[in-house]
């Protein structure tokens, strides 16, 4: 296996991994009696900041690990998801430092440094905000390969934050709109994968 290709699976593991660990964190604060798998906690978290006045904080966290583990997950805007992780993992590296809380800022110590390699794997994307002659990208337009895909993902990010809420009235429904939006999720990858399987076999025919 050549170095790219191992950087590549590298970058893909990492983002998985903390996709699925800041997503599923996110989502068990947030549901109704937190009842939602979570892989890591805790998920007491606005309880014990609320003693000082930090609960609407932790909430926010909450909100954005779901939102900023989801973009991870998806592949198609995990650049994204890197650059909203760092600051979110830096704020709860602080909060567990400032509390005295003992393991957890080595944990997020370690989610800091597999978040700046995922942000230094995408070096060649947020270069130009260092230059200066960054006049020379400006002309260039965003171009995206599906906006209907891209719809997809957004509609499916409404659905899964609105579970949280619908949770609260009924778990089951919760579960249920979050359970859709990821399915539509899967079906929406695997479509996309066999129309690029489809062009490439018309582009390279046999």
């Amino acid at each position: 296996m050549n170095i790219e290709k191992l950087n590549k699976t590298g970058v893909l593991g990492t983002r998985m991994f903390l996709g699925l660990i800041f997503f599923t964190a996110g989502m068990s604060k947030l549901y109704a009696d937190h009842k939602f798998p979570g892989l890591i906690g805790p998920v007491w978290l606005e309880d014990r900041l609320a003693e000082h006045g930090l609960a609407m904080y932790a909430r926010f966290i909450a909100w954005s690990q779901v939102v900023a583990g989801f973009l991870l997950l998806s592949q198609r805007f995990a650049s994204l998801g890197a650059i909203l992780t760092f600051p979110i993992i830096l704020n709860i590296f602080m909060v567990t430092v400032s509390m005295g809380w003992k393991g957890t800022p080595y944990v997020n110590a370690v989610f800091l440094l597999m978040n700046t390699y995922l942000l230094l794997a995408d070096y060649h994307k947020f270069k130009h905000i260092l230059s200066n002659k960054s006049v020379q990208v400006r002309p260039i337009p965003i171009q995206r390969n599906s906006i209907q895909a891209d719809w997809i993902w957004g509609i499916c990010l409404m659905m899964i934050l609105a579970s949280v809420f619908v949770s609260r009235a009924n778990l089951i429904v919760g579960w249920a709109l979050c359970a859709l939006a990821l399915v539509t999720i899967v079906w929406n990858q695997l479509r996309k994968k066999s129309e690029n399987n489809l062009k490439q076999a018309e582009t390279f025919p046999e």
